[in-house]
């Protein structure tokens, strides 16, 4: 019996996926097309990392199978990638917008709907009433159905509480999730999501609790490993923006801003000031502030469902940043406004509205993800020594992912080397 036999295996994959990093971590530019695909691949897995990546002949001669021991996956005919990660998703919240569709479609803006008390007061008005444990099975309920769409990994917002209280009770119904759900949590503390109505036209005083109760608190506490901050014109200036964040970094907390969605307040260029992990939105980014954020490494995270429910023209410049070499990754923004949980579909608005071709949409929605979240060393590619986060599709080649829309393309989800979604066959009618 050889000394390492695999608990998984999966052969005969019809295209599989790698995203080898030795075509550069993050993908820039040209490098966002090279997928590294290993035609009839299989792969290996043993105590949830990946032992083996090559072709279904090569894995068949290093005597990885026990019969009784490994359980052997049939994706002839299929496409295998890593699992899906969104690194930028609003999970934690109470409620729902259903009815501003309908102040959307009658002209109303983004933030003449929140001037009206809807938006994100609405929902953080909701969410304040919620209990911890109202907001854990709204968010297990999310985190299903992400899981069932090919998503393993989900950086996760507070953002609806905006006070002490229940920005602490958000971020602890993120833990709590983490705990009991196969996806994988990455803590982002929002607090600076809105100006809460108790603190209308005193924005410095609540930028101040920010600073001086709630980061101590969530630091002391261990509760989040990320910190964001909505800078946007009548939301959080640039200078209230750079307060919080160096504030945080004091702490130990990794940067993340929301920058130039509706107008552009030069956050691109303050995000390469800063040298933030990632951005997002960026849909109205000056050229220079696209250039900085290259030169200094900062991930853009590109949110096309956004523009999508508000009904915008505008989509972020995605051809004009890879021409800068600017790093992409791509998310779905799940929020009450943008509520969708499936990649799938952020894959086919990234390629129909932001011009991105497949391969790059795919690299967005995995590798570069992973590096939005300082997670690439574990997942985002299938390569051996990395968690086995791996999506099997019923679709024979990656292309397909963003041809066929409007359905789930994926047959089965594995997390950590082990299947925690196996969809039924889909028949020809």
């Amino acid at each position: 019996m050889p000394s390492e036999v695999a608990d998984l295996v999966i052969l005969n994959a019809n295209e599989l996926v790698t995203l080898d990093s030795k075509f550069g971590v993050p993908r820039i530019g040209e490098n966002m097309n090279k997928l590294a695909i290993i035609k009839n691949g299989a792969i290996a897995v043993k105590d949830g990392k990946i032992i083996f990546v090559g072709t279904t002949e090569e894995l068949q001669t290093q005597k990885l199978i026990a019969p009784q021991e490994t359980k052997v996956l049939d994706a002839s005919g299929k496409l295998v990638t890593p699992g899906f990660v969104d690194p930028h998703v609003h999970l934690i919240f109470a409620g729902s917008r259903e009815n501003e569709l309908a102040m959307k479609l009658a002209g109303k803006t983004y933030l003449e709907i929140l001037a009206a008390g809807g938006g994100i007061l609405k929902t953080v008005r909701e969410t304040r009433k919620a209990s911890l444990e109202a907001l854990v099975t709204n968010g297990k309920k999310i985190l299903d159905r992400m899981l069932a769409y090919g998503t393993t990994t989900v950086e996760a917002k507070s953002g609806y509480g905006l006070t002490v209280k229940d920005e602490i009770k958000s971020l602890k119904a993120i833990h709590q999730l983490n705990a009991i759900h196969p996806i994988e949590l990455v803590a982002t503390f929002l607090g600076a999501h809105a100006v809460p109505p108790e603190f209308s036209g005193k924005t410095d005083e609540y930028v101040q609790l920010i600073i001086s109760e709630m980061l101590p608190e969530i630091a002391r506490e261990h509760l989040a490993e990320f910190v964001d901050v909505f800078c946007e014109e009548g939301i959080f200036s640039i200078e209230q923006t750079r307060r919080i964040l160096l504030a945080a970094e004091q702490f130990g907390l990794k940067k993340i801003i929301h920058i130039d969605e509706i107008v552009d307040t030069n956050g691109a260029k303050l995000a390469a000031e800063l040298k933030a992990v990632q951005v997002g939105h960026l849909l109205q980014s000056n050229d220079a502030g696209l250039k900085a954020l290259a030169k200094a490494g900062v991930i853009a995270t590109l949110l096309p469902g956004t523009p999508f429910c508000l009904m915008l023209k505008n989509y972020a410049p995605a051809r004009k940043m890879i021409e800068y070499g600017v790093p992409i990754a791509i998310a779905t923004d799940l929020n009450p406004n943008c509520w969708t949980e499936s990649m799938l579909m952020i894959l086919t608005l990234s390629c129909y509205n932001m011009k991105l071709s497949p391969a790059e949409a795919l690299t967005a929605a995995t590798l570069n993800a992973a590096c939005a979240i300082n997670r690439e060393h574990l997942i985002g590619s299938l390569e051996v020594g990395k968690q086995a986060d791996i999506v099997i599709f019923e679709v024979p080649n990656y292309q397909f992912l963003t041809y066929q829309f409007g359905v789930n393309l994926v047959e089965t989800v594995i997390k950590k080397g082990k299947i925690v979604v196996k969809h039924k066959k889909r028949t020809s009618e």
